[in-house]
């Protein structure tokens, strides 16, 4: 009985570890898009076509309930996804929804009013797809008032992280961060809105200052995915479990044992 899990690429292992680690009798099976990578500075008609072909490969495995553990896929593909509809039986869920309730302090079914919450500074990294979507703040809007939110398309960095390349991601980030603080200075919290961004999470704490809290999604996600398969266990699925990807399956493999630190054995979607 496996839940499937799609990103574009290894960011999307950030969700799936911790899920792995929150439920752990549960099987998941991860789809990376690497052939496609990155997402965040495609077209969201083309984002949209890419994701959709992914999440019916991953239904048509067994896979009931499937997680876009992908910002920019849950940016530019979900609503639409869900407004055309969905199979019978089978569910699609993005990784906005974890991160505003924990930001906001609201459940995501508490349909009151907007009201103040206590951070007013937010300080938004994304990909350029995530950023001109702004489907945050649109989601964010429905459930608190008075929140800034200053958001910072963060170019290069999922390329980096895709290529291995970790010292020129940990430049991009200090950099991005600076061009951040340069239009807010005092940031109160962080969202790292791309599930890549976790594995620099060190590097954007320590470029924001100890006073910032940084929201990471893994964990996030993976204590909403426990909550959710509580009140509908039918959503596991009866597929098994494992690694696709449309990329190189060796060079993807690498990437994310490296990434996890632990043996990930990826084979072609």
């Amino acid at each position: 009985m496996a839940v499937g899990i799609f990103d574009s690429g290894l960011g999307g292992l950030t969700v799936l570890n911790a899920a792995q680690q929150r439920l752990p009798d549960v099987e998941f099976l991860y789809f990376a898009d690497s052939a496609h990578a990155p997402y965040g500075v495609r077209d969201a008609e083309d984002i949209y076509q890419l994701t959709r072909k992914a999440v019916h490969e991953l239904w048509d495995r067994g896979c009931n309930l499937v997680i876009l553990a992908c910002n920019t896929a849950s940016a530019a593909a979900l609503r639409r996804m869900q407004e055309e509809g969905v199979p019978e039986g089978k569910r699609v869920l993005g990784v906005f929804v974890p991160l505003i309730e924990a930001l906001t302090e609201r459940q995501w079914g508490d349909n009151s009013p907007p009201r103040e919450v206590a951070v007013k500074h937010v300080a938004l990294f994304a990909t350029p797809a995530t950023v001109s979507s702004r489907a945050f703040q649109r989601e964010l809007a429905f459930r608190a008032i008075g929140v800034d939110v200053e958001a910072q398309a963060c170019g290069g960095v999922v390329d980096a992280i895709e290529d291995g390349d970790m010292i020129l991601a940990e430049a991009l980030v200090r950099s991005h961060v600076d061009a951040l603080k340069r239009k807010m200075p005092e940031p109160q919290a962080a969202i790292l809105g791309c599930t890549h961004y976790p594995l620099m999470a060190e590097t954007f704490q320590a470029a924001l200052g100890s006073d910032v809290q940084v929201f990471s999604q893994g964990d996030l996600v993976a204590e909403s995915l426990a909550d959710y398969l509580q009140r509908h266990p039918n959503m596991l699925g009866d597929g098994a479990g494992g690694y696709l990807t449309t990329g190189k399956p060796g060079f993807v493999s690498d990437r994310a044992t490296q990434f996890l630190r632990r043996q990930i054995s990826f084979e072609a979607a």
